[in-house]
């Protein structure tokens, strides 16, 4: 099924929805969410090459003259801007005694490291490697070549979004006992929406489906987002997944058609029982057709705030359900 083509923002963005279902009295989607089509569509997504590329956070994260200290892939990092304002990456250990760079200050694009006073311009030092590092305006990346297993490239994978300067973006990162494989499935799994999250979603059918004779290579969902009682906004999204990491909303039709919700799941290593542990990094990249538009990103401070509670909400549901996940999978117990 294709997208429909673009189309003129109605008046109001708002729906009026007829009286509410109750909850157990919803359409039944278990038989719709078959385990063997998300599982093939998570084994083509984790087949996809990211150039050992890991999203660490956002890109508002890491000021100027302040050092970002970070674990992904079980290595410890750290990152600054330089003098230019551009992202360095390197080991979080100096190369010295093993101070944690982290705990540095940053003086004139160098880092400077609190215990003897070791400066890091960003090249090699002492053994001290950097680590390529980009800034994409809404996320920071890293390239962890020896964490990854696929031929490096120059820039990260990048999903399409609408440009940021006409956006409202906003970045909401939470921590969760399992694998990037268990978030990437969860979000694979469009049917579970108004079951376990009926605070947020109504009416959802999933409209398209990975396959031969479905919808390419994404899932596509007719979903009424809540605002407060009977209101909600109709929309039509599209879920793809570019990368073993990554799963990207986008919306095609109805109210911010265009706006995307990034999905990226970055391994940070193991806790101090051994069971793995897992960043979701979910970047919002919101646009309309309004007029009115232009006031919502210049309200973009109070307005971030409430877009991460939002998303806060979401993901505790949904990280519980990507742990139960891991727990049953490791276990040998996990149906299908």
């Amino acid at each position: 099924m294709s997208p429909a083509p673009p189309s003129r923002p109605r008046r109001l963005p708002l729906g009026l929805r007829r009286a509410p279902v109750a909850w157990e009295r919803q359409r039944p989607t278990w038989r719709e969410a078959r385990p063997a089509l998300i599982a093939e569509a998570l084994e083509r997504a984790l087949a996809r090459p990211a150039g050992n590329w890991y999203v660490v956070g956002a890109s508002r994260g890491l000021r100027p003259g302040r050092p970002l200290a970070r674990t992904v892939a079980g290595r410890e990092i750290v990152l600054w801007r330089n003098g230019e304002g551009r992202p360095v990456a390197g080991p979080g250990s100096c190369p010295h005694l093993g101070a944690p760079l982290g705990d540095g200050a940053v003086r004139c694009g160098t880092l400077v490291c609190r215990w003897h006073g070791l400066a890091l311009d960003g090249g090699p030092f002492a053994g001290w490697e950097p680590y390529p590092a980009h800034d994409d305006g809404v996320l920071l990346w890293v390239r962890l070549d020896k964490a990854g297993a696929d031929p490096p490239t120059g820039r990260p994978p990048v999903p399409e979004r609408p440009a940021v300067a006409g956006a409202l973006t906003a970045v909401y990162t939470g921590v969760g006992r399992c694998e990037p494989d268990d978030v990437v499935a969860n979000r694979l799994d469009p049917w579970h929406g108004a079951w376990f999250h009926p605070h947020s979603f109504a009416d959802l059918t999933v409209v398209g489906v990975p396959g031969p004779d479905g919808d390419g290579d994404a899932f596509t969902v007719d979903v009424s987002f809540r605002v407060t009682g009977r209101l909600v906004v109709p929309v039509r999204a599209v879920f793809t997944a570019p990368g073993p990491r990554t799963v990207v909303m986008r919306i095609v039709r109805g109210e911010g058609e265009g706006s995307v919700v990034e999905t990226h799941a970055t391994p940070l290593g193991p806790d101090v029982l051994g069971r793995p542990r897992t960043a979701v990094v979910e970047a919002v990249v919101a646009t309309s057709g309004r007029p009115g538009f232009t006031a919502v990103r210049h309200a973009a401070p109070l307005l971030r705030p409430l877009v991460r509670a939002a998303a806060a909400r979401l993901w505790r549901d949904d990280l519980a359900y990507a742990e139960r996940r891991w727990t049953l999978r490791s276990s040998g117990r996990l149906p299908g």
